[in-house]
């Protein structure tokens, strides 16, 4: 049974982290790790916006065969704007610096993060970042494409350099963030949370903050030497002054493949959280869903030279990267039959998160085959640089992380805000963005496999069936996400009040208020047993007393 969700309810008027102060410094200058998150929130989301609005542009273009719509010269300026945005902007940073933000420190009983000061640096660095990237992408029309792939990217006519600056900076604020989850969960942890009672959600953060940590310092590096080479005419990368554009693949890349699981590692702990939660069942194989996080992390970083087929590295070399490379399928396969383990059996109740969560695992499985595919080097030679590769990146790094993002999202919505979404309207959503991204990019599979090279302005005319089928995806996509944003943005006032725990959920950060209170724990807490222990007496014993719960 609900709680109460009448507007005079205590739990609805207690003081809270979203109206204990109300004034724009409060916000500004806050040190709460919450309002922190709510303000990367926005900036991801605007991101988020502006990178699909920058695709709907291309996918429109690509209607139609020939010239069409816009220059070529804006195409491929489009094509950086959309890519530097949704990657850089949108995706690296998006479940990390939102939900990492808010609820790692309420799961482990912390009052905030480990440094305050520095979260509230992270911020600023990502929206100065965000803003430089932007105005040098806009204003002075970079055309590089994300990858900023050298020589032409240290010698186009447009300016990169502030491109690359802001670039930087985002990087440094994922940086901060890392290191201040690191910190946090190693000293922050209240009594009686050791390391084998951490939520799943925690354990995805704490192995993404390792990676941004350490790989992310490579990017910075790489950007400066290409924004120098751009700007002094040094010969670093461009073979015609002495340098050598394969050393750029390697140090991007290097950095490029551990951010893919920067993405896609927050997001598994997110789909184990809400698993639990709507089997209502312990978590199976929880040690093997934990460690297989820090796998992930570790062999990410061995793995790069797969961009590098055909490079010119060697048969050794490319047999060598192959391996490793499917590796990350066992570590990946491990929580995906978990995962499914929790559901067996379990008392599952089909809710809008959970929905989102059945996505994930389809363009997840979907695409990590693929993957699989792609690291087989007989297989990548004729796929490298056709629109199976653009495909494959969008089931993964798009698809599976987005239905990541949007699973947390519907699920802590209530914790966040207070209030509940219609339930109908969410699952209405969910079909409307699945479908779309369905029929937006597997037929992009089939125009990389029929040999159609990505990133082109123009193509032959046999291919424009498959693109405007995918065109059309794009729209339903479209739709689909301003369907979620109507309805959210109209639950924030309008919405049934949720109390503490709508969903009956044994996760430690629902045992708070909704939304929750400025200190988040009135007084330390003490942690007895593994979050979602729904077997254990007293785990039966909360949820009849604080949740009115009979069913136990």
């Amino acid at each position: 049974m609900r709680p109460s969700s009448e507007p005079n309810s205590p739990v609805y008027h207690q003081p809270n982290y979203l109206g204990h102060e109300t004034s724009v410094r409060s916000w500004l200058l806050t040190h709460d790790h919450k309002r922190i998150a709510i303000m990367f929130l926005g900036g991801v989301l605007t991101a988020f916006f502006a990178g699909g609005v920058f695709a709907l542009v291309l996918r429109i273009k690509l209607l139609v065969p020939g010239k069409f719509f816009i220059s070529a010269l804006a195409y491929n300026r489009l094509f950086t704007l959309h890519g530097v945005t949704m990657v850089f902007l949108f995706l690296v940073p998006a479940v990390p610096s939102v939900f990492g933000n808010f609820f790692l420190p309420i799961m482990i009983g912390a009052q905030d993060v480990a440094f305050p000061r520095l979260n509230l640096l992270s911020f600023y660095l990502y929206v100065t970042g965000a803003a430089i990237a932007l105005f040098g992408m806009i204003w002075n029309g970079a055309d590089t494409g994300w990858t900023f792939y050298t020589p032409y990217s240290t010698t186009t006519p447009t300016d990169i350099v502030p491109v690359l600056l802001g670039v930087f900076l985002v990087g440094f604020s994922s940086i901060v963030t890392g290191v201040n989850f690191i910190v946090t969960v190693h000293t922050l942890r209240a009594p009686g949370m050791t390391w084998m009672r951490l939520p799943l959600f925690v354990w995805g953060s704490y192995a993404t903050a390792v990676v941004q940590v350490v790989a992310t310092p490579v990017l910075g590096m790489t950007v400066l030497l290409v924004a120098v080479e751009h700007a002094f005419d040094f010969g670093i990368f461009d073979p015609a002054r002495g340098g050598d554009p394969v050393l750029f693949e390697h140090l991007f890349w290097f950095y490029s493949h551990p951010a893919v699981y920067i993405m896609i590692l927050p997001a598994m702990g997110v789909i184990s959280e809400v698993v639990a939660c709507f089997s209502r069942k312990n978590p199976f194989g929880y040690e093997a869903i934990a460690f297989s996080s820090l796998g992930i992390g570790f062999v990410g970083f061995l793995t790069w030279g797969h961009h590098l087929f055909v490079s010119g590295q060697s048969t050794f070399d490319a047999g060598v990267f192959g391996v490793l490379s499917m590796l990350v399928a066992v570590f990946s396969a491990i929580k995906v039959f978990n995962w499914v383990g929790i559901m067996y059996k379990g008392s599952v109740s089909f809710k809008t998160p959970l929905a989102y969560v059945f996505g994930f695992l389809f363009l997840f499985v979907f695409g990590g085959m693929t993957g699989v595919a792609l690291a087989t080097v007989l297989l990548d030679v004729p796929w490298h640089d056709t629109y199976f590769v653009v495909a494959h990146f969008h089931f993964i790094m798009v698809g599976a992380s987005l239905m990541g993002f949007l699973a947390a999202l519907h699920y802590w919505f209530p914790k966040m805000f207070g209030r509940m979404y219609p339930e109908r309207f969410g699952i209405a959503a969910f079909f409307l963005v699945f479908l779309g991204f369905l029929v937006t990019f597997i037929p992009q599979f089939l125009l990389g496999n029929a040999g159609m090279p990505r990133r082109y302005y123009e193509y032959p005319a046999h291919f424009q069936p498959l693109h405007v089928v995918s065109t059309v995806g794009s729209w339903l996509l479209g739709l689909g996400f301003l369907l979620i944003l109507a309805y959210l943005v109209w639950s924030l006032r309008w919405g049934e009040i949720a109390g503490p725990n709508p969903w009956g959920s044994e996760g430690f950060e629902w045992r708070t208020p909704s939304p929750v209170g400025p200190e988040n724990y009135d007084e330390t807490p003490v942690f007895t047993h593994r979050p979602h222990a729904y077997d254990l007496v007293e785990a039966a014993e909360y949820r009849r007393r604080e949740l009115g719960d009979e069913r136990d």
